[in-house]
């Protein structure tokens, strides 16, 4: 089974190293630049040398010729790219490698696939992991969810490398859910370490808000036992912990009241506003993630959303 990775950002590249350590991969990239002259991309994950069995290209249609396709591109651009290259992509088998819910819609990557591509066959890898750690071939465990199971075992064989270990799941709306809304309570974790509210605000952030995601997921009939896992528990953990997080730096920056890069993508923003509304329409309570919805367009600071989140009324856990 031959693999092309669509997008050369951080994560794009780093996997397209680690599954070329198995053979013969294309990385396509929109402005490649120099990258196969230097055998190196400097500008999105500079120290990590290239294989010579990975291939750089901006032939898209050639790339799409690969068997199956990672598409790493960012959530809020999925659709577009889905749309725009529709006529080599239809019938392709192809792994999300984005995490988020479409702004618009509320669908998570897998439900944008099947809606612009219903002949592809859809599928998602996310779950705790840093482009770094992946390009320099650090151990690291993902979760790998496609309706069909025969297709994610074979999925499952490919993409698994010595040191890049994929575990199975038919539950891709638990893993679009898992690796979406861990972003938005880390921007809340992120927050609160900002504006010095402590370790232990940000442990009571990062359990009442996986209890968010359990209520979602209930909602939409997503598996319990996926959230427990790699694309829920496990992506939380990371990505409200660690500095090389962006959405726990745009977190931090928020509670420190000082100015984040626009040009980094952030795909917890977004999604923040996504879930929020979605949660209204269904009238679910979730209560960080409206707190996070408001420090984003302004409407709250640190200090009155932690007041709004301590004020709510005494319940059982």
């Amino acid at each position: 089974m031959t693999v092309a990775i669509m997008g050369a950002g951080a994560f794009g590249t780093a996997l397209a190293i680690a599954l070329a350590g198995k053979g013969s991969v294309v990385l396509w990239a929109r402005q490649p630049g120099n990258m196969a002259a230097l055998r190196e991309n400097t500008a999105r994950l500079p120290g990590c040398r290239f294989p010579d069995t990975l291939a750089v290209t901006d032939d898209l249609a050639a790339a799409a010729q690969a068997d199956t396709l990672l598409l790493a591109v960012p959530m809020q651009q999925l659709r577009g790219f889905l749309m725009d290259h529709q006529d080599v992509l239809t019938g392709k088998t192809l792994v999300a490698c984005c995490k988020g819910m479409e702004l618009e819609t509320g669908l998570g990557p897998v439900a944008v696939i099947t809606a612009c591509l219903p002949t592809a066959a859809p599928a998602i890898l996310t779950g705790p992991s840093f482009a770094v750690d992946i390009a320099h071939g650090l151990p690291t465990a993902l979760t790998l969810a496609c309706a069909d199971e025969a297709a994610g075992k074979a999925l499952q064989e490919t993409l698994t490398t010595r040191n890049l270990r994929l575990y199975r799941t038919t539950d891709t709306v638990g893993a679009e859910l898992g690796g979406a809304l861990k972003n938005v309570i880390a921007i809340a974790c992120g927050a609160a370490m900002g504006a010095g509210l402590g370790e232990s605000a940000r442990a009571a952030l990062m359990t009442r808000g996986y209890a968010e995601m359990q209520r979602l997921a209930a909602h939409l009939k997503a598996d319990p036992a996926t959230l427990s896992g790699l694309s829920g528990f496990g992506d939380l953990t990371l990505t409200c912990t660690s500095e090389q997080s962006r959405n726990y730096r745009l977190g931090l920056s928020l509670g420190q009241g000082t100015p984040f890069d626009p040009s980094i993508t952030v795909e917890g923003a977004a999604t923040a506003h996504a879930v929020h509304a979605l949660a209204q329409a269904a009238d679910l309570e979730m209560p960080i993630t409206a707190a996070v919805a408001g420090l984003l367009d302004g409407r709250l600071d640190v200090s009155s959303a932690m007041h709004s989140l301590l004020a709510r009324p005494l319940k059982e856990e």
